[in-house]
């Protein structure tokens, strides 16, 4: 039996409808439906199974994609290795401690079988920082997917990594030079409720008689013992580090903050009163936590003409 003209129209239409439900910034939350259906079980298949076996991933694949999106845009450009010619973002001061890079080639991998070059770097990034939220207790949202992998990848350009060493005015200048509101800010800082920092990025707090003010005495001392095993030794940002809670605002409370770009969040009345709202709220952060996070899986590259592709290799262009 053959279909007629006006029955072959409207399936084209509720196929058009499907593939721009979500549309944000040319993403859609359907930009795979028919060229990699499988796409979303494979990338949470991979990183469930590697928080199994490394609770302490989903720290790093959230911490991943930040980096990622904020030199640059949501490129995957933090994937690309350094070249005889060229020192890229990863081998950067900033980014040496970045993990996960194995998890992402082994995804990548398992989806050039299914769909050979058709899924970006780039969107696997963002779409495993996302399940390793929920993975770890946070709230599930979706993101838009079709994102292109740049081709530029350079260690000057990630100078423009917040500083842990920021105060709150630092913060809000360039969250906001990039669209992001005070909220925004806090939510996101909220993703320190994962993971650790080493040593060298905190012991500014502890030198020179700490002002108690600023720093419980405790966690003081409890960090200077940390600190005697090296630059490199590490302490945890709270006290469940793997587990995606709200106790990082309760501890900067206790002003057991870790990190001076932490606690100088308590510190200013612009942003204390949320990271109060927050150590109260649980689903409040949640809710603002996944919207910032879908805010900056968002950000796009300053140069609209730089060249983008599907990288067959995350690690290199193609």
């Amino acid at each position: 039996m053959g279909i007629d003209r006006n029955s072959m129209r409207n399936v084209v239409i509720i196929v058009l409808v499907l593939m721009t439900i979500g549309t944000t910034n040319g993403l859609t939350m359907n930009y795979y439906m028919f060229s990699c259906p499988l796409l979303d079980m494979v990338v949470k298949n991979y990183v469930n199974s590697a928080l199994n076996s490394d609770p302490t991933l989903a720290a790093a694949l959230l911490r991943m994609h930040f980096h990622d999106c904020w030199i640059e845009g949501c490129d995957g450009s933090v994937l690309l290795d350094s070249t005889k010619d060229n020192t890229a973002e990863k081998d950067s001061p900033a980014n040496l401690s970045l993990r996960g890079y194995e998890l992402i080639d082994d995804i990548k991998e398992a989806l050039e079988e299914r769909c050979p070059g058709v899924v970006s770097c780039a969107d696997i990034v963002a779409m495993a920082a996302r399940d390793a939220v929920f993975f770890a207790g946070g709230p599930y949202f979706e993101i838009g997917k079709g994102r292109k992998d740049g081709r530029r990848s350079k260690i000057e350009d990630t100078i423009n990594l917040p500083s842990p060493r920021f105060n709150s005015s630092d913060l809000i200048k360039q969250f906001g030079q990039r669209g992001f509101t005070v909220q925004d800010l806090v939510a996101l800082s909220g993703g320190h409720t994962l993971g650790a920092a080493r040593c060298v990025t905190f012991k500014d707090r502890i030198m020179n008689n700490a002002d108690p003010t600023t720093i419980d005495a405790d966690f003081s001392r409890n960090l200077v013992k940390t600190c005697r095993g090296g630059d490199n030794s590490r302490q945890t940002f709270d006290s469940t580090t793997n587990t995606f809670d709200n106790d990082y605002f309760v501890s900067l409370q206790r002003k057991m903050g870790l990190l001076t770009s932490d606690q100088t969040l308590f510190a200013s009345p612009l942003t204390r009163p949320i990271v109060n709202d927050y150590a109260m709220n649980t689903a409040m952060f949640f809710l603002h936590f996944q919207q910032a996070l879908i805010k900056m899986s968002l950000m796009e590259s300053s140069d609209s003409n730089a060249p983008r592709e599907v990288r067959q290799n995350c690690r290199k262009v193609n």
